[in-house]
């Protein structure tokens, strides 16, 4: 080591374990010894060091080897190379007394020496007195200096080998060199790798899922290469691309897969992360040239918990204050807990795992978060997980790291599914008694007799609070239950579309349509009919038509007309029951930071005069439905032409649709049950600010649930309810900060053992965040690819809508583009064209709306919202699940 140093050992271990490594040979750095001694130069103590280390260059430059030196390089360029062949000439920085040297695995870059490529016999010679030279060249210098290194002690040994003719070159990282997390990235251009290593070249990139082997893809426009000398130079030289290169992806996905493989090879024969260099040859051989530690790793010491929101902000989009979080948390841990009771995980094992449902859904940055390495734990309790882990990981946006390493067999899985039937066997009617058990709860609640919630005593209606969430904690699970069974038959289902009908998801989106409406699409039909009603009376439908959707005192005073009855009595009593039924139902309505119609009745006045506007009708939107299952069917009948086999597809689809349909049922539910939350709460926030311990009563939303109650039922700690104010005063500026702030990453990686404050100094993406966040703003002509979700195609323009917060009449015509939705989207939803998401699947409220809505859907669709500038004209596909983008930007009015 000592003599050839790091580098070239390193290279030559490759070449005995049988890596496909080009033929080379060394120059031992005792040469390079015997070269300085011979110069004669005075000692280095006796002249400054950077002006000695400039002269040792100078003069080693032009200590070409002679003799028998020359004599045996030359012989060995002959054996080696090959007469008429030409060779990269590499030097490297020998160890020293303490290991440290060039490519060592605590200093890969140190040496900063020099490389010479397309070297012929007659350059051979000069070129190892360059490579000699560049020990002491003003760069290395400093850069050793900065180190603390004595720069007049290094030792180069040379390097000579084959030169491949690679048309093709590359730089691979077995981590993210600037994180260090578990993605393989590589970097790859037309010609030589020195177009890669300094940046001469426009380059690709590829980063490779090291666990699923899928492959994402930049491509650069390329117009310049490195490439072989001119003839009559011996310096690579910067050339034009060839046209028909210029967009055309320099690797294959299968040769980046083959390039990934041989850089995990690499780590695996040393150990650890690697970053390497190589070449493709016309023939498309691989070649290696060099391997080297990767540096960066270093930061991937240390166990480290990763936290995820991809899922969870469909429900908690955006900062949630500390009211929202606490009872989204109360409500993951009774949900999820019982959903693990009921599909059979032992009692012994869900008080051992107790800790980790308590944490699992964690408060970052002002932000809902999963704790992913809990929510693997406690979900690869369920028999069956692993039968469906990927659908769900899928669905939690979970790649790289931060899936799970350890995993039950799918045998195993597989021989639990008999007990999960005769569970499921049931699932029916118990789903039945949870809906008729919570609608009379709702009924209770709403009870036009009863005196309203905001006219009861603080005591009742914390008694009332208690009790429902009380029955919620052990009856929740069923609509879990219901998701677990749900992804299970979708699994079988696509499969058997796919050797029956030799059709995909693109299929089975159509045949899902049709049946009884769910509770989620029920509540937009009725705000429809209701739109009819209203402009059938031509001074309402003026009314609704003059208001202003961002003026809340224009829709306040619309609505008192309805309610007062100058429209009707008809028209008031349908909207009054309209609020009875469905008044929680709203943009966000799981965040109790937002007001719903329950607490804004006016609110519905804005949404009335978005179907006023459009003319929708409730009728032509059940037309629209029928229309894409009929059409499916048909596809069906003619792609699966047996009988039999249809009449099985028949049987599992109408048990998929119960499935979806129950699911958007029960995910009303939960809009009401927060609804009933936050009309509780809100109502205690009056109280604790008319007794002076808040100063405003929506100062409630920075305290938790149990700090709320805690105030009336004397168990809040400390100095009692005044207390209250300073907290909430806290809270709300680091709501105020978190919001300002640009939003984490949905994966994220924090090392473990801290608080978890002090953790997010250490946060890095759990991911690439080029493969999380989609990159710049797409060419024309670029292609997105998603998860088709509800057929058609439709061109438009794009409304990419961040903050859905903004008039539906803005989304009128156009394509909505989001990050995710909820149903209180549906205003939204309704008004669009098209629907582009970036994350769900089959199953999500984006993918089930969009065909009960007979809207083309797309879903999964990574990099949306950044890569579709709002305005756009694109053309939506929502069979196929492609975007592409067919002109620019059209105006930055991209909704926030």
């Amino acid at each position: 080591m000592s003599e050839i140093g790091h580098k070239f050992a390193r290279l030559e271990a490759l070449r005995a374990a049988g890596f496909p490594v080009p033929g080379f040979f060394c120059l031992p750095a005792g040469e390079f010894d015997r070269a300085l001694r011979a110069l004669r130069l005075p000692p280095p103590g006796a002249a400054p060091v950077e002006e000695w280390c400039a002269s040792a260059a100078s003069a080693l430059a032009k200590a070409v080897p002679d003799g028998d030196l020359a004599a045996g390089l030359l012989e060995a360029f002959d054996a080696r190379i090959g007469a008429g062949g030409t060779a990269a000439v590499r030097a490297c920085v020998v160890p020293g007394p303490d290991g440290a040297g060039e490519d060592s695995a605590d200093d890969p870059f140190a040496g900063l020496s020099d490389s010479f490529l397309y070297v012929r016999r007659d350059g051979l010679l000069e070129a190892v007195a360059r490579c000699w030279a560049s020990a002491f060249k003003a760069e290395a210098v400093r850069y050793r200096m900065h180190r603390g290194v004595d720069p007049a002690a290094a030792r180069v040994a040379v390097a000579v080998q084959r030169m491949v003719p690679g048309t093709r070159s590359f730089v691979a990282f077995t981590r993210d060199p600037r994180d260090g997390t578990r993605h393989h990235i590589i970097a790859a251009a037309y010609g030589t790798g020195e177009g890669v290593v300094q940046e001469k070249a426009d380059i690709d990139h590829y980063f490779v899922d090291p666990v699923t082997g899928t492959v994402r893809t930049e491509v650069a426009v390329k117009r310049r290469m490195v490439g072989p000398p001119a003839d009559g130079e011996t310096d690579p030289r910067v050339a034009e691309v060839p046209e028909e290169l210029r967009t055309a992806p320099v690797l294959t996905d299968e040769e980046a897969q083959q390039v990934a493989g041989l850089a995990a090879r690499v780590e695996d024969h040393f150990g650890r992360p690697q970053d390497i260099e190589g070449t493709f040859t016309p023939d498309g051989a691989l070649h290696l040239v060099q391997a080297r530690p990767l540096a960066a790793s270093a930061r991937d010491d240390g166990p480290r918990v990763h936290w995820g929101n991809h899922n969870i902000t469909e429900s908690f989009p955006g900062v949630s204050g500390a009211l929202t979080y606490s009872q989204a948390r109360m409500f993951y841990e009774l949900a999820f807990g019982d959903l693990y009771r009921r599909m059979g995980v032992p009692a012994r094992r869900l008080r051992a795992n107790a800790h980790r449902l308590a944490r699992m859904v964690g408060h970052l940055d002002g932000r809902v978060y999963y704790r992913l390495d809990d929510w693997q734990e406690l979900h690869g309790q369920l028999p069956v997980f692993d039968l469906i882990r990927g659908g769900w990981e899928e669905n939690m946006g979970i790649t790289g790291e931060a899936r799970a390493a350890r995993r039950r067999s799918r045998l195993r899985a597989a021989a639990s599914l008999p007990a999960v039937v005769c569970r499921a066997a049931g699932h029916r009617r118990a789903t039945k008694r949870f809906l008729r058990w919570w609608d009379g709860v709702m009924a209770e609640v709403h009870d036009p007799a009863a005196r309203p919630l905001a006219e009861r005593p603080a005591d009742e209606l914390i008694a009332l609070y208690r009790r429902v969430w009380a029955e919620a904690s052990t009856r929740w699970g069923v609509t879990l239950a219901n998701s677990v069974y749900g992804l299970l038959v979708m699994r079988a289902g696509t499969a058997l579309l796919r050797r029956w009908a030799d059709a995909g998801p693109e299929l089975l989106v159509g045949l899902l349509c049709g049946g009884r409406e769910n509770r989620s699409l029920a509540a937009a039909r009725a705000a429809i009919g209701l739109a009819e009603r209203a402009a059938e009376d031509p001074d309402l439908k003026a009314a609704l038509l003059a208001a202003d959707p961002a003026d809340e005192r224009s829709l306040r005073a619309v609505w008192e007309g309805v309610e007062a009855g100058r429209h009707g009595s008809r028209v008031a009593a349908e909207a009054r029951a309209y609020l009875r039924r469905y008044g929680d139902r709203a943009v966000h309505d799981l965040k109790l930071d937002a007001p719903t119609p329950r607490q804004r009745p006016w609110m519905l006045a804005g949404t009335l005069a978005t179907f006023v506007r459009q003319g929708a009708t409730a009728a032509g939107n059940r037309a629209d439905e029928a229309r894409a299952a009929d059409e499916a069917r048909r596809r069906l009948r003619a792609a699966c032409r047996g009988p039999a086999r249809r009449a099985v597809l028949n049987a599992m689809l109408a048990v998929t649709r119960w499935l979806v349909r129950t699911r958007e049922d029960t995910r009303f539910c939960r809009t009401q049950l927060f609804g009933l939350s936050r009309t509780v709460l809100w109502r205690l926030g009056e109280d604790l600010a008319a007794a002076g311990a808040l100063d405003d009563p929506m100062d409630v939303l920075d305290l938790t649930v149990e700090e709320v109650i805690g105030a009336f039922d004397g168990t809040l700690p400390g100095s009692g309810p005044c207390g209250l104010r300073g907290l909430a005063a806290v809270r709300r500026a680091e709501r105020d900060r978190h919001r300002d702030a640009p939003p984490p990453p949905a994966l994220l990686s924090l090392p473990a053992g801290r608080p978890v404050a002090a953790a997010l100094a250490c946060a890095r993406p759990a991911g690439d965040r080029r493969l999380l966040d989609g990159g710049p703003a797409g060419p024309a002509g670029d292609l997105l690819r998603g998860l088709g979700s509800s057929g058609g195609t439709v061109r438009g323009r794009a409304k990419v809508v961040l903050d859905p917060g903004i008039p539906p009449a803005d989304c009128a015509g156009r394509i909505l583009v989001a990050r995710e939705t909820d149903p209180g989207w549906l205003s939204l939803m309704i008004a669009a064209s098209g629907l582009v998401v970036e994350r769900g699947t089959l199953l999500s409220h984006t993918a089930v709306t969009g065909r009960l809505l007979g809207v083309p859907a797309a879903v999964a669709v990574g990099g949306a919202v950044a890569r579709i500038p709002d305005g756009a004209w694109i053309e939506l596909d929502g069979r196929a699940g492609t975007v592409r983008v067919l002109t620019g930007q059209g105006g930055d009015d991209r909704a926030r």
